[in-house]
């Protein structure tokens, strides 16, 4: 079985959904400290012909708390209100848009204050529209040890899900690399999903990569992108194998 293990992250990248596509089970993280740094709960749009960064407000708390225990701001509506207009502005003459603008606006419009159920309806929905069937796993409902760290809970995860092949984004390496014969001594096999170079029509603009998939989304029918879903390399020990 393929496994995969990510972060929650609000409508990510292409990668992030070809790591999802590519593997049988999928593992979200709930608890795991939230971090400011991270891109969970911001991500980029095609703006003015430039990328702009959108970011969801949190409630002032503490900054060690688990993502499933920070909540949004209580001026949220406002603020979600504000970031609809911006990539209605941005995208309304997008081919896509008709399709894709309303399950933009229904994941903004979500009646949820926590955090990690907000990002994780909006995974869904996702899901949904680009027919992406791989389960999804909710971290903190495995029977583990949660206080394990790093490639530590990861083995932990991959053997209570029986795992045999554990999957990884590229910017991976440095992490689990040094511990591939760890992996490979618990009989899983360790790899990494390298995106291949996409590009598509962004208007009549310079490409800019690596947006949301809201950007994807709007320019590229869920068939192309179901094709675009397929273009990465499977890295392995250093070789790239077929994907």
């Amino acid at each position: 079985m393929k496994l995969g293990i990510m972060q929650p992250y609000f409508f990510p990248y292409i990668g992030y959904w070809q790591l999802m596509n590519a593997v049988d089970t999928y593992v979200i993280y709930d608890n795991i400290q939230f971090t400011k740094s991270s891109w969970i709960r911001r991500n980029r749009i095609l703006s003015g012909g430039t990328d702009k960064m959108f970011t969801l407000p949190l409630r002032k708390d503490s900054d060690y708390l688990d993502v499933r225990d920070r909540f949004l701001s209580d001026t949220y509506v406002q603020d979600e209100a504000k970031i609809l207009g911006m990539i209605e502005a941005s995208y309304r003459k997008a081919p896509m848009f008709n399709e894709v603008f309303p399950i933009i606006h229904e994941a903004f419009k979500y009646d949820e204050k926590n955090l990690f159920k907000y990002i994780f309806h909006s995974v869904r929905a996702v899901c949904a529209y680009l027919g992406i069937e791989t389960r999804i796993v909710v971290s903190s409902t495995l029977d583990i040890d949660h206080s394990l760290k790093g490639k530590d809970k990861v083995l932990a995860i991959c053997r209570a899900l029986g795992a045999s092949q554990y999957y990884n984004a590229i910017n991976g390496i440095p992490l689990y690399e040094p511990y591939r014969q760890e992996f490979t001594a618990n009989g899983i096999q360790l790899s990494f999903l390298q995106t291949d170079d996409i590009t598509y029509k962004q208007f009549s603009n310079e490409f800019i990569p690596n947006l949301s998939i809201i950007d994807v989304m709007m320019f590229n029918s869920v068939e192309d992108i179901r094709d675009m879903l397929n273009r990465y390399k499977i890295i392995n020990g250093g070789a790239r194998v077929p994907s």
